[in-house]
């Protein structure tokens, strides 16, 4: 498995960040677009590294049109000399309508049709296609020589989607280069739910398994004394309960026979009862989504549930511990 970092959601310490992340052993970092975007900080990244992959996790494709995308990611991966990785993500319709003021339909064969758009741009710059996309989502069909930046000399930047639900992995099957699994997920989920769905897509495009990478980011518990493990753990369970609040989420709880969790964190959130959330989240359901470790041990822990399942492994860790530590961590990953 790969190891990815990530820059984190400061935008200002980017350079330094992904600096240290290829110094520690890091295969990739992946930037967030919340309060910031995010591809400035990769640009700065790609300034100050040389082997480093960049990639978006996650840009918001229905904020933008598959035009405004293809070139922002055309030049990002010229300027990241062919290390950039466009991760895209579809939002939900509250953020695309009333945050970004932009039309929401029927997500999944909207994605669909809008890599697809980018990759008829691509091939028109780089390949010398007439531009001419007909879809029911998007219509690129104008392309001027002034407008047209030419052939990117390290071709088109791979594509990962970020997807929960069944639908739109199947679209991360059809048209992407790798999917983006989301943290609240487990292996069951994983292996029986999401790795099928996938394949169907793969199916439809013709291509296999080998075609895409899976990139997951792990839930960890780990910490250098009890004390810290118990504050990590602490950390981790307030997540697992945020998540588990959303009905987005719910059918990953289903699987485990626990959609009475769902609806008890759900109850709370709208109450405004975070701490107490926490607090429902015992230790089995901590487990199961996410490993619970001394450091040394993590990478083997990692590696029995995700080895051979998945290509690119992050560490989704809601508090401090040492670079150092995690420095450990990585090359333990690397040597198993």
């Amino acid at each position: 498995m790969l190891v990815d970092g990530g820059i984190g959601f400061d935008a200002a310490d980017a350079a330094t960040r992904a600096r240290q992340a290829e110094e520690d052993g890091y295969a990739g970092v992946w930037c967030p677009e919340t309060g910031h975007d995010a591809f400035l900080p990769l640009v700065l990244a790609a300034q100050h590294t040389e082997r480093l992959e960049l990639g978006t996790g996650i840009a918001v494709a229905f904020a933008r049109n598959p035009m405004s995308m293809a070139m922002v990611a055309n030049d990002a991966q010229l300027y990241s000399q062919g290390r950039f990785l466009l991760g895209l993500g579809s939002q939900i319709k509250p953020h695309i309508e009333k945050r970004f003021s932009m039309p929401w339909s029927h997500p999944a064969p909207r994605m669909r049709e809008y890599i697809s758009a980018m990759r008829a741009i691509w091939a028109c710059w780089n390949e010398g296609a007439e531009l001419n996309f007909r879809g029911d989502y998007y219509t690129h069909r104008l392309m001027t020589p002034f407008f047209n930046p030419g052939p990117n000399p390290y071709g088109p930047p791979k594509v990962f989607l970020a997807a929960v639900g069944t639908l739109m992995t199947e679209v991360a099957g059809e048209v992407a280069d790798g999917l983006l699994v989301h943290g609240f997920t487990t292996e069951r989920y994983v292996r029986e739910v999401t790795l099928p769905a996938l394949a169907r897509g793969l199916e439809r495009s013709g291509r296999s398994r080998a075609d895409v990478q899976v990139a997951y980011p792990a839930f960890v518990v780990t910490g250098q004394d009890e004390q810290g493990m118990a504050a990590a753990a602490q950390a981790v369970r307030s997540q697992i309960a945020f998540y588990g609040s959303t009905p987005a989420y719910l059918p990953v709880l289903e699987l485990h026979g626990w959609g009475d969790l769902h609806r008890e964190l759900n109850r709370l959130s709208k109450q405004g009862g975070w701490a107490e959330m926490a607090n429902l989240i015992d230790d089995e359901v901590l487990a199961t989504f996410a490993v619970v470790a001394e450091p040394e041990q993590v990478p083997a822990g990692l590696a029995e549930r995700f080895g051979g399942v998945v290509d690119r492994i992050s560490f989704y860790a809601p508090y401090q511990m040492p670079r150092e530590r995690w420095r450990q961590v990585v090359a333990g990953i690397a040597a198993s």
